[in-house]
């Protein structure tokens, strides 16, 4: 599929987005937002709480004056560590609200993996450290969060598989909001106590994701709350676009080869793919975009299924997988996934759980990092596509991890082993050496370390 350019916008089509006078540290100039356009028949309209088109109803995107967008690398590099760094590009009209010290996760070089893998340039991107939720969802709710004040809501909500009702939950206190977050009622107990700490109204849904966002869709449009994923979604995904953009920062404003990608509702790919191409426009990135992959688990993969098949939409399915927080069965933004991949030249990986929690294990034992079952899944994806010779030895990778494991450790139960028992006395412990012939502690098989 051939990659059709940004084009500059006739910013006199959109009605205008107002602004006031903003004493941010880092806007000098104001913003390029200039309104919303549909993705598919490019229809225009104001920079509200829209997200579909009254037209064909396609999904709504923000659209910016690239034209009026004047900053340097050098002016970038200078700015606080955090994803407003890059506010010229983001859809708010005045100042960062939230999300002070949210985003530039680490980019992490990993060697010892990349060997592994037979890759010599592997890098993971981290937002296993990402603040304050250890989630990539705390990039898109702190753009999102700060239009929903912009535009007046006073009750932040969600429907989530359990990492964005943690961040909507801890931004929504932050501000000062009322906050009500929709989950599944089989969520993992570690993101349930992770949204309850900060005192939200949490509703349990008999059901799964898709069941709880189809319900969350009837509350927005009855109640009028603010809803990240939903009536705000057109400027929440552009909170993803930050992941993307730091990539390139950190990688030296150079793009890697391949990016791989998990999926779930699809916000996150194509944003990377979106912002990695806003880099080109505004003249801060030079080169060919990378080939952008995506990762599902076998048991959740309507896009990864789509691609096989050569379909443009995804089909529903019934997600059956322990990579809860990405068991996505109608994926909003499937389409968009989709045709990020093809123009991209990527592709798609969908693997059992067997292999992400295989994958899990092997990234904390030879990086240190401890993801959740959605990093295991890009993961094992990437290990994939390495034996299918989609991704070559001498290229360069970035694996997006997106989430904590210290969220979903029960993933885990009965796969280590556990701590060996010994009596008080330095002779327990010399009997246990001797037992192993003095290689017990550098067995990374036979034992597990004790805090």
């Amino acid at each position: 599929m051939r990659e059709e350019p940004l084009s500059p916008v006739n910013s006199d089509s959109f009605s205008p987005a107002t602004s006031r006078q903003s004493s941010s540290t880092i806007r000098k100039s104001p913003s390029a937002l200039i309104g919303l356009q549909c993705h598919l028949c490019k229809t225009q309209f104001p920079a509200e709480a829209s997200y579909v088109c009254g037209q064909c109803l396609g999904p709504l995107e923000p659209v910016y004056d690239y034209r009026a967008i004047r900053v340097t690398r050098e002016e970038i590099e200078k700015r606080p560590k955090n994803l407003w760094r890059y506010l010229e590009l983001l859809p708010i009209m005045d100042e960062p609200l939230t999300g002070l010290h949210s985003g530039f996760t680490p980019l992490v070089r990993c060697d010892r993996l990349a060997k592994r893998l037979g890759l010599s340039e592997l890098y993971i991107k981290d937002d296993t450290v990402n603040h304050p939720t250890l989630s990539y969802k705390d990039r898109v709710v702190s753009v999102a969060a700060t239009r929903a004040v912009e535009l007046g809501f006073k009750v932040l909500a969600c429907a989530s598989t359990g990492n964005l009702a943690n961040s909507v939950a801890a931004h929504a206190a932050r501000l000062g909001l009322e906050a009500c977050v929709f989950i599944p009622d089989n969520l993992e107990p570690g993101k349930v106590l992770g949204s309850a700490i900060y005192r939200p109204t949490i509703l349990a849904i008999a059901g799964n994701y898709d069941d709880v966002n189809r319900l969350c869709t009837q509350v927005a449009d009855r109640h009028g709350w603010g809803f990240v994923n939903i009536n705000l979604r057109s400027y929440y995904a552009e909170g993803a676009k930050t992941l993307g953009f730091e990539i390139a920062e950190q990688l030296g404003w150079r793009y890697p080869r391949h990016i791989v990608s998990p999926v779930a509702g699809g916000t996150l790919l194509p944003r990377i793919h979106r912002g990695l191409r806003e880099l080109r426009e505004v003249g801060l990135v030079e080169g060919e975009l990378p080939r952008i992959h995506a990762a599902q688990a076998a048991g959740c993969a309507p896009v990864v299924r789509a691609l096989e098949a050569g379909l443009d939409h995804p089909e529903p399915v019934r997600p059956n997988t322990i990579a809860k927080s990405i068991a996505i069965g109608n994926p909003a933004d499937g389409y968009q996934v989709i045709e990020s991949v093809r123009t991209t030249g990527g592709t798609g990986a969908a693997v059992t759980d067997t292999q992400i929690i295989d994958a899990i294990q092997l990234l904390a034992e030879t990086e240190g990092i401890f993801a959740e079952p959605a990093g295991g899944t890009t993961l094992a994806a990437t290990i994939e596509l390495v034996h299918r010779g989609v991704i070559q030895s001498g290229e360069s990778v970035v694996v997006c991890v997106t989430g904590n494991g210290y969220k979903t450790m029960d993933v885990l139960d009965g796969r280590l082993a556990p701590p060996v028992r010994l009596g008080r006395g330095f002779k327990d412990f010399e009997a246990w050496w001797e037992s192993t012939n003095g290689a017990g502690a550098r067995s990374s098989s036979s034992t597990q370390p004790v805090a």
